[in-house]
C-alpha cells in the first residue's frame, strides 16, 4: 500500500510517501507567502510531481483550528487564505476528482506520531513544533491528549512575557511564544538562518525555556522533543536549554525527563502518511 502525507506549512508544502510502513520518498514545493486555496493546491501538485506510485491513502495536516467535522480550518493565524476552505476540495484540486478522501490531522500530532514510532518512546511525549508558528502535541503511549479539538492547548499563544522585551504575537496576544520564537520573529531579529544564530542569553531562547517550564507543570512529560523547521535546528542548544529548564524547576516535574530534537523537516508529512495508512 502506498500512502502520501501532505504537510501544508506556513511557507512551503512538504510531502512524504510511505510504502508498507517504510518511508520511500520526500519532496517539497517552492516557497510561498500567505497563499490562497488555489496557490496551496498548486504547491501540493508541485511537491507531489516527482513521487511516483498509485496513491491508496492520503494524510493531510494543516496548521490552525479545525471545525468539529475536521473538514475546514476555522482559524489559522499563519495561513488565513485557508480559513473556511473545504480541505477535501483542496486535495481534489491537487490530485483530481479520483483522489481518495484525505485523513485530516493536526500537523503537530502528525509529527509526534512519526517521532514516537521512530524513537520508540514510552510514556508521555511532548512535541513542540517551531516553525512559522509554534504548536504542541502530547502523546500518551502513542495516543494524543486532546483539550481543544485535536490540540492539547495552544502553546504558541502561551504568555511567556519577558520583562523589557514586550512582543505582540501573530494572533494579537501580548507576550505570546510565537512572538519571540516563531520564524517571522526570528527573521526580524537575526535575518536568514536565524535558528543557527540564537544564543542562550537571547529572548528567543529564554522564552522557550519559560514555555517548557510551564509545560512541565501542565503535562508532566517523560520526554520533550523539538520539531519543525526551527526546532530541529536547535540541537546545538539542547544541553544549555535543559540546564536552564531544570534550574529550580517545580518538583511536580518528572526528574528523569529527556529533551531532544527531531532530525527531519518531514516528520509531520511522514506522520500524516503513517496515520492515513493505519486509519
Amino acid at each position: 500500500m502506498f500512502s502520501i502525507g501532505i504537510d501544508v506549512g506556513g511557507t512551503t508544502v512538504k510531502v512524504a510517501a510511505i510504502r508498507d510502513g517504510q518511508l520511500v520518498a520526500t519532496a517539497r514545493s517552492g516557497k510561498y507567502v500567505r497563499p490562497d486555496a488555489a496557490q496551496c493546491a498548486a504547491a501540493i501538485r508541485a511537491a507531489c510531481r516527482d513521487i511516483a506510485g498509485p496513491v491508496h491513502q492520503i494524510g493531510l495536516c494543516v496548521p490552525g483550528i479545525l471545525d468539529d467535522k475536521k473538514q475546514r480550518i476555522i482559524n489559522s493565524a499563519n495561513l488565513p487564505g485557508l480559513n473556511n476552505v473545504e480541505l477535501p476540495e483542496l486535495v481534489r484540486g491537487a490530485f483530481g476528482a479520483g483522489a481518495p478522501p484525505p485523513l485530516i490531522v493536526n500537523d503537530t500530532n502528525a509529527a509526534a506520531f512519526d517521532l514516537y514510532a521512530a524513537r520508540r518512546f514510552s510514556g508521555r511525549l511532548l512535541v513542540i513544533a517551531i516553525g512559522t508558528g509554534v504548536g504542541a502535541a502530547v502523546l500518551d503511549d502513542g495516543r494524543p491528549l486532546s483539550i481543544d479539538g485535536e490540540s492539547p492547548g495552544h502553546l504558541g499563544q502561551f504568555d511567556v512575557s519577558l520583562e523589557g522585551q514586550d512582543v505582540i504575537g501573530p494572533d494579537g496576544g501580548r507576550g505570546s511564544l510565537e512572538g519571540y520564537i516563531g520564524s517571522a520573529a526570528l527573521e526580524r531579529t537575526y535575518g536568514p538562518s536565524a535558528a543557527e544564530q540564537i544564543q542562550p542569553e537571547d529572548s528567543a531562547f529564554r522564552s522557550l525555556v519559560r514555555a517548557i517550564r510551564i509545560c512541565h507543570a501542565i503535562y508532566r512529560p517523560h520526554h520533550v522533543c523539538l520539531a519543525g523547521g526551527v526546532g530541529i535546528r536547535l540541537a546545538r542548544l539542547i544541553e544549555p536549554l535543559k540546564t536552564a529548564v531544570d534550574t529550580e524547576l517545580t518538583n511536580i516535574a518528572r526528574r528523569d525527563w529527556t529533551l531532544g530534537t527531531g532530525d527531519s523537516d518531514f516528520h509531520a508529512a511522514a506522520g500524516a502518511a503513517r496515520m492515513a495508512a493505519v486509519s
